[in-house]
């Protein structure tokens, strides 16, 4: 790749920190491309990417027309020069990409053949981003570090931003690139990105593709300058260039910039390209509903295809005939592609069913389990000690695990329920540190940690209590699909900490679960351990398997003494989807976990009193959940009761009730019963919080009303 100059004196390129030299959209002037510093060569591979590029786009549309596939179809035509220069300094296999919906041309230029381009617009089998599973027009080549993104515009932010932070904590010379469209800046998710990638000086270049469009709104109605960069002026170590986006030799100076900035540690960058979207949105908009059609010609002036092929000319690079000659050869080569890749297979119908979850480092059947017995004589750990104690022996079994959130590592705070205490003095705070109250950050900056390197485990508390995780929940929702996605070619590997539940006098966003809410998301693995062994059995299952975990934390039961046990032995691992009775009984089975789970061993004692022998049954984890060990103890007592701490319509009781109900019909004598919280929100004073939430009397008079059915 030829050494560009800087043109520091075009209009156009390399105005840094709020200098922006360009026109709003439609008015900007028609130059040259100007090839100072770029031989031939290079010249003529540039031009015929580009005319590439636009022919695969145009088939796109026309796969469309044809009802043959490529269902969603983005066009690029406009972002041209930026989509170049981006694939050009992306460098295979060592730097990170995190493409948008509208990157075609800039994924065959960082690598991507024609073929693996229209496998991914007809979601073919054989497609490399995730076989199909994704949406066309999303592309991806995960083997080469092109990363495969969602739909949801511009969160990808988050994952670079993420993976920077891991470059620079492993020394390493990668950068990473961000491309996303112009209306994503405005998401919140976005300004966290630039925020923490600039107060961490990460090695993360932010690319705004500037076509002055969100679908049919005007950036003027979204930003206040529609030089979009003019909103990050503030961010003190983000180096911002501005460049046309049609002229890929001023994007291409843009871009190494960018690069050398990043590379010396000073922080992000951000590169504001100015494009034009001479098509629709996409196949499902209508462009002519809300531009007029002098602005449309207009943009067709300024084709940066045509530009460039003019510029070739008049420069006699190559000839009027040299030119058709890459042209004709780009064509057949697309014809080709597309005759291989529609006669390649489809997707089976059952395949559906593969890569939802990554494996665990214990199977359901594992009996290490069996092994421990509480010792009495023994030093007794509470919940909380046995997180701590956990997490400790994670950090030293994996040197490439880390722990962040809000007050983790604050001198000697060290989280707001003393959780993770002692771990920043032990490990550093290079593994241990804090984040800024930006849930989504917390989330989306792990999941894209994970993507340096597979050994990579994160811990987060995804914030200092469960009722704030809301604003992360996009993260998450990311999170849970992105092995299935990518058809098992990437995971997060993250354990979500969070402090739930009631009975701790908190009111509104301090009390609430959100088990059902998380055990609805397939792709994650939700537990809740109310135990001091369960805590350390199901935190080394968390942190030593692939996947996502969900690791509530009933903070009621930090310090329960009825909830502390000796220390198990270090083989001690719970596996997911694995219940425990507490209670042998035979009169009913209650079903329940968290807080819940002592309330129901309270009434279990009390109903033994009255005569009623209730076996009870922990789940500590709801998805996956023991469906066997709760099945089989139904069958045995003919009556079941479901108690949680969580809302009673829509708790995951009812998932519990309605299964029992569908699998054990014949053995039951009475209805199942559920019993919960109050359908409301949790009050703060005492008398609201003890009316509202779950008590043992509750279960109490459940039990007998099942029983005398």
């Amino acid at each position: 790749m030829p050494q560009a100059k800087t043109a520091t004196t075009k209009k156009t390129t390399a105005k840094t920190n709020g200098a922006n030299g360009i026109s709003p959209a439609g008015v900007s002037s028609i130059s040259a491309f100007d090839f100072t510093g770029f031989d031939n060569e290079t010249i003529i591979k540039w031009y015929t990417i580009n005319h590439l590029g636009r022919k695969l786009d145009e088939k796109a549309a026309m796969y469309l027309k044809m009802a043959k596939g490529w269902s969603y179809h983005a066009p690029c035509a406009g972002h041209d020069g930026i989509q170049i220069a981006i694939g050009q300094t992306f460098r295979a296999g060592k730097d990170f990409l995190f493409p948008y919906y509208r990157d075609l041309l800039t994924c065959l230029s960082a690598g991507l053949t024609p073929e693996e381009i229209v496998l991914n617009g007809l979601s073919k089998d054989g497609d490399v981003a995730g076989g199909g599973r994704h949406m066309s027009n999303h592309f991806a080549k995960p083997s080469i570090r092109i990363q495969n993104g969602s739909s949801c515009t511009g969160n990808h932010c988050q994952h670079a931003a993420g993976t920077a932070r891991a470059v620079k904590k492993y020394k390493g010379d990668e950068v990473v690139i961000y491309s996303g469209g112009d209306s994503a800046s405005a998401e919140g998710y976005f300004y966290e990105a630039v925020n923490g990638a600039n107060t961490e000086k990460l090695p993360v270049i932010f690319v705004i593709q500037n076509n002055h469009f969100g679908i049919s709104v005007p950036l003027r109605e979204a930003f206040a300058s529609e030089v979009v960069s003019d909103q990050f002026v503030g961010f003190k170590n983000l180096k911002i260039i501005n460049c046309n986006g049609r002229d890929v030799f001023d994007s291409y100076r843009a871009m190494q910039q960018a690069v050398e900035y990043v590379l010396s540690g000073a922080g992000p960058a951000m590169v504001h390209a100015e494009c034009d979207r001479i098509g629709s949105h996409s196949n499902s908009d209508n462009h002519e509903l809300y531009r007029t059609k002098e602005e449309i010609d207009a943009m067709k002036v300024r084709d940066p295809l045509h530009l460039f092929r003019q510029a070739i000319l008049d420069k006699k690079i190559l000839t009027e005939e040299q030119l058709q000659k890459i042209e004709k050869e780009n064509t057949d080569n697309m014809y080709a592609a597309c005759d291989k890749v529609e006669a390649s297979a489809d997707p089976s119908p059952e395949s559906y069913t593969e890569f939802l979850l990554p494996p665990s480092v214990v199977d359901y059947n594992d009996n290490s389990e069996s092994r421990f017995v509480n010792d009495p004589n023994a030093q007794q750990y509470t919940l909380r000690e046995g997180i701590n104690i956990a997490m400790k022996e994670e950090f030293h079994r994996n040197p490439n695990t880390f722990l962040w959130g809000q007050d983790v590592a604050s001198v000697n705070k060290q989280g707001i329920f003393n959780v993770p205490k002692g771990m920043l003095d032990e490990f550093g705070n290079d593994r241990v540190f804090n984040a800024p109250i930006a849930e989504d950050y917390i989330v989306g900056t792990a999941n894209g940690m994970c993507r340096y390197r597979d050994d990579i485990r994160v811990v987060v508390e995804g914030a200092e209590f469960a009722d704030y995780f809301w604003p992360a929940m996009e993260q998450l929702l990311e999170c849970s699909h992105d092995y299935w996605r990518t058809k098992g070619q990437f995971t997060p590997n993250i354990t979500i900490r969070l402090a739930s539940g009631g009975y701790i006098q908190g009111g509104l966003y301090h009390s609430q679960n959100l088990d059902a809410i998380f055990a609805h998301l397939p792709g994650i693995r939700v537990v809740c351990p109310a135990f001091a062994d369960d805590a350390i059995g199901l935190m080394r299952n968390s942190i030593r398997s692939q996947g996502v975990t969900m690791y509530l934390e009933p903070k009621y039961l930090y310090n329960y003494r009825p909830g502390s046990t000796s220390k198990p032995a270090d083989d001690f691992i719970i596996p997911f989807g694995k219940a425990k009775v507490r209670r042998l009984g035979t009169d009913v089975t209650i079903i329940s976990y968290g807080n819940a789970i002592h309330i129901s061993l309270k009434a279990a004692e009390q109903l033994a009193a009255e005569g009623i022998s209730a076996e009870v049954i922990d789940l500590r984890s709801l998805r996956p959940w023991d469906k066997e060990k709760v099945f089989e103890s139904v069958k045995k007592t003919s009556r079941a009761v479901v108690a949680h701490e969580h809302y009673l319509t829509g708790g995951f009781g009812g998932e519990i009730a309605s299964s029992i109900t569908e699998e054990c019909f014949r053995w039951l004598d009475a209805p199942v019963v559920r019993i919960a919280s109050k359908d409301t929100p949790v009050g703060f004073s005492k008398i609201l919080e003890t009316a509202i939430l779950l008590n043992s009397e509750d279960i109490v008079k459940s039990v007998k009303k099942v029983c005398n059915y």
